[in-house]
């Protein structure tokens, strides 16, 4: 049996990581600044993270949900501190899709309505509901083509407002990253934000804040979208809830109220996710790793907007989008295989970077001096 070739692989074997720091079977070692995707946030192989999944499997690896797990309970309380949200509830799933698939069936329950508010260049998942509301037709099967999902201009509010004063009545939930991600890393205004909370408030729809990649503390917030001040009905999240194991959730405001069977699943919330996503949350909170993300990222982007050649910077945090002119779209390749430094990209051509909260600032100042060297096809 052969692989689905559905991956564009780099002719890359990693075998070995601690930090940010990977090695290849060959033995070079690479600066990782993009960790999997945003999935790395505490680093590879941490020694708490990798004890605490080791002695959880030395104890149980998996029950399902029709018996008591307590560590879901040290999760959600611990969940509720970290993230300032202590009344909300947490409902454990496995994936980014999941959380935000999830999320809009939830609040199709709440309200009884199908309208979803989308907006271009988002990016939500690829299962059933949530790649309808991801602004990519390509991936879209028309098996998930539905006219429930309607997508708007991003950062439009007068375009919002038209939509709600049209079929306000109608719509069930909107749903927004903070930052996009595959979309290029572009922040959604703090003003747009607080109209989507006020329009929502008014529709009696839903806000869905999709922290899948932006939230989990990557802004120096732990959900992206709190540097707006407002307070979302639902936060999605996955990719650094679990610094590689695969854990995710909704975080859930008190209005809901549940019922036996509303949600399900048969993986989420098992006994080593809930070690995997305490161990990365206990050791975000004991290292600062929010405020270190704030300060790195603040410098990165400042010393990244001197640069001569740079389009424009975008981002917050440890979450950077490096626009660059069409002339230069060899960059990404040339950091990962001649200055071996792993980042990501969004098309036409912007340089991603998403590295684990701990990065350092000799680590920041490492990639400064590739970046600038690369920038000129050296």
């Amino acid at each position: 049996m052969n692989l689905f070739d559905v991956y564009p692989l780099n002719n890359i074997e990693i075998v070995k990581a601690a930090g940010s720091t990977v090695w290849d079977a060959d033995g070079q070692e690479y600066l990782d600044l993009y960790g999997g995707h945003a999935v790395i946030s505490i680093g590879h192989t941490h020694p708490h993270y990798v004890k605490r999944l080791t002695d959880q499997l030395n104890k149980v690896g998996f029950y399902s949900n029709s018996v008591k797990i307590p560590l879901q309970v040290e999760l959600a309380e611990k969940l509720g501190k970290v993230s300032g949200k202590v009344d909300y509830q947490l409902f454990l799933c496995n994936s980014g899709a999941e959380a935000n698939e999830n999320a809009l069936k939830l609040a199709s329950f709440y309200n009884g309505r199908k309208k979803i508010i989308a907006f271009k260049g988002a990016f939500h998942g690829r299962t059933s509901l949530a790649v309808a509301a991801t602004d990519n037709p390509k991936i879209i099967a028309p098996v998930n083509e539905t006219e429930n999902v309607v997508f708007l201009p991003h950062n439009d509010e007068a375009a919002l407002e038209a939509a709600f004063a049209s079929f306000g009545n109608e719509v069930c939930a909107v749903i927004i990253e903070g930052i996009q991600g595959v979309g290029g890393i572009k922040e959604a205004s703090v003003s747009f934000l607080q109209k989507i909370r006020s329009l929502c408030d008014q529709y009696d729809a839903l806000y869905i804040a999709d922290s899948v990649q932006c939230g989990y503390g990557r802004t120096g917030e732990f959900y992206a979208h709190d540097y707006a001040g407002v307070v979302a009905d639902v936060y999605t999240m996955a990719k650094g809830m679990g610094n590689g194991f695969p854990v995710a959730g909704i975080s859930i405001a008190p209005k809901f109220k549940p019922w036996h069977g509303m949600l399900g699943t048969t993986f989420g919330g098992n006994h080593l996710a809930c070690a995997a996503a305490l161990a990365v949350l206990e050791i975000m909170d004991q290292d600062q790793l929010m405020k270190n993300a704030a300060e790195i990222g603040t410098y990165l982007i400042s010393e990244l907007q001197k640069i001569e050649g740079v389009k424009e910077v975008r981002g917050r945090g440890l979450m950077i989008g490096i626009e660059l002119p069409e002339s230069l779209p060899n960059v990404k390749k040339d950091l990962l295989f001649k200055h071996h430094i792993f980042t990501g990209e969004a098309k036409p051509n912007v340089i991603r970077l998403l590295p684990a909260l701990n990065l350092t600032k000799a680590q920041a100042d490492q990639f400064l001096t590739h970046f600038k060297t690369a920038l000129t096809g050296s």
